[in-house]
């Protein structure tokens, strides 16, 4: 596994960000409507969404409710992201540095 990163720009990042706003427009929400749902302005949606601004775990749990999705397997889903990520660099590595 990675050293940890305060890039919100890292990779996993970006695959949650996805995993969101997927889930959003799946559920036919706008930006503003899922903003109304979770009571913040509008504004916070689209930070997130461009990596502007991470949630913390309570935010998480909270925008993860909204969409309908189980936290946990949100995060189990993000955690297999990084191993798969992990492995794949690993992989990198191991045949660069092959003869």
């Amino acid at each position: 596994m990675k050293k940890l990163r305060s890039s919100i720009y890292s990779q996993e990042q970006v695959f949650l960000r996805e995993l969101f706003i997927e889930k959003r427009k799946a559920l036919g929400l706008s930006q503003r409507a899922l903003s109304d749902k979770l009571g913040v302005i509008y504004s916070l949606i689209g930070k997130v969404e461009t990596g502007d601004r991470r949630l913390d775990v309570i935010e998480f749990i909270q925008y993860c409710i909204a969409l309908e999705l189980d936290p946990k397997s949100v995060l189990d889903q993000v955690y297999q992201h990084m191993l798969s990520v992990s492995s794949d660099t690993a992989d990198d590595s191991e045949s660069k540095n092959s003869p």
